[in-house]
């Protein structure tokens, strides 16, 4: 499928990506993922619209990372800072300053490291892991070669982020 057709499908909810031309479809998320994503959400965007950093946008977004060779992507939440705002339209054309993934017990669409190293290979500048079950954060700074460094966090401490610094983590 290319990054067209895929545009060209019928809008929803579920969460879905097209990697490299195929298209993977996954139940929606369970109740446990969609409460953390709400409470990064409440975190996060008061922080960034006080400052006027940029948006904060949740899932399902899609994120065009490539349009020709068809990879687009779901990241849980992103965020696009104020002086990359032109990548936001209908869609994400482009790489998010930083994303957050969800790591649930049921994982949802494709490999983290895959997805990981997607964001780094793009362009994203970190991607935030929040763990479900050690109810820990990870926040990784990415270059283009991949995970440049992790940085473990705990909720209820500010985030060790070079993007958003000063946020405070919700508890997981």
């Amino acid at each position: 499928m290319t990054t067209q057709e895929y545009l060209a499908t019928e809008e929803t909810v579920l969460p879905r990506e097209l990697a490299y031309g195929v298209m993977r479809v996954a139940d929606s998320p369970r109740t446990s993922h969609q409460r953390l994503l709400g409470r990064i959400h409440l975190a996060m965007a008061p922080h960034v619209e006080a400052a006027g950093l940029g948006e904060v946008l949740l899932a399902p977004m899609d994120v065009i990372l490539d349009f020709d060779r068809a990879l687009v992507v779901q990241p849980d939440l992103l965020f696009v800072s104020s002086a990359r705002a032109a990548i936001v339209t209908e869609k994400v054309f482009g790489a998010p300053d930083l994303v957050v993934e969800i790591l649930s017990p049921h994982p949802r669409i494709g490999r983290l490291d895959e997805r990981v190293g997607w964001f780094a290979k793009y362009g994203v500048r970190e991607c935030w892991l929040a763990d479900l079950w050690s109810h820990q954060y990870v926040v990784l700074a990415l270059n283009e070669r991949g995970v440049a460094e992790r940085r473990p966090c705990r909720p209820g401490e500010p985030a060790p982020s070079d993007v958003l610094p000063g946020i405070i983590l919700p508890a997981i």
